[in-house]
């Protein structure tokens, strides 16, 4: 069964403190999860305020259908990052077949 793995760099450069951090990657991932069926987490540490890496993992029996969710939850992460003054770095993804 094919699983699908997304990680995105994200730019936080207006974030002063881990707290303006936190608010960021928190809402990221609660809107993330919210409206697709995947699994977020937040893969670093906390080691400066302004940067953070995000996992985000959905499993399907169609390599099609991941491909499609893979692309709009990129699509969404951009628009919720752009929303609190933050950017998408970077952004990759693979298959792993179980």
């Amino acid at each position: 069964m094919p699983v699908a793995q997304l990680t995105l760099e994200i730019r936080i450069e207006h974030a002063q403190s881990l707290k303006d951090r936190r608010q960021v990657v928190r809402s990221l991932k609660d809107q993330i999860r919210q409206g697709f069926n995947v699994s977020v987490a937040e893969l670093d540490e906390a080691v400066t305020w302004q940067s953070a890496t995000i996992g985000i993992v959905a499993i399907s029996r169609s390599r099609d259908y991941l491909h499609g969710l893979i692309e709009e939850v990129e699509r969404a992460a951009r628009r919720i990052l752009l929303e609190h003054g933050a950017e998408l770095a970077d952004a990759f993804w693979d298959y792993i077949e179980s």
